[in-house]
């Protein structure tokens, strides 16, 4: 970050608790409750709903309906295409993805002085340039925090996998261009030039 925080973004299973028994209930509410418990840092979860997007789905039905032999086949297969889509129509089905982000701030116990906050507005590629070594420490400070979170939300049964830098910035032009976004896709992360290198 710009002012030389460190974050990590963990993507996260949802489980549902209305279909579990009493007892898996309390199980996930008692491990919920010591996983909240043991936090010693701040901790931001993010949920996003978007409608499901079934389009290349329907395409693909559309093709097998086009090259399928059987008439009887292409005929069910035409129906469920369009119960398919007028399901998700009418019933506005969302599709809801967990973020959990981890901070690392080993500074946020000292106050910034004026002239510092002064040098982030008048050079702010300063500020985010860290030397390896301080990197490094910070990198694993964060990381026993990012292990400390998965085993916690491990207890609990969901899933979690860490977010490379590829789907980071897919995330996050997904979630700024949601018009677009779905039209326009981006390269890859090693076509992506940066400007000032």
């Amino acid at each position: 970050m710009k002012d030389g925080t460190l974050r990590a973004v963990l993507k996260v299973s949802s489980i549902n608790f209305a279909l579990k028994n009493e007892d898996e209930q309390n199980a996930i509410v008692a491990a919920y409750v010591s996983f909240l418990n043991t936090l010693e840092h701040p901790l931001q979860i993010v949920i996003q709903s978007r409608k499901l997007n079934i389009a290349p789905y329907l395409e693909e039905l559309g093709k097998r309906e086009r090259t399928q032999a059987n008439e009887l086949l292409r005929v069910q297969t035409a129906d469920y295409r369009s119960f398919v889509a007028q399901m998700v129509e009418l019933g506005e089905i969302m599709n809801k993805t967990f973020y959990v982000v981890v901070p690392y701030d080993p500074l946020s116990h000292k106050k910034r002085s004026f002239w510092s906050r002064l040098m982030e507005v008048v050079n702010p590629t300063k500020i985010i340039q860290l030397k390896d070594d301080r990197f490094d420490r910070r990198r694993h400070d964060l990381d026993m925090r990012v292990r400390q979170i998965e085993s916690g939300l491990r207890s609990m049964g969901l899933e979690v996998a860490p977010v490379d830098t590829q789907s980071l910035i897919e995330l996050m032009y997904s979630t700024f261009n949601t018009d677009i976004a779905l039209s326009e896709s981006l390269p890859d992360i090693d076509k992506i030039q940066l400007e000032g290198k």
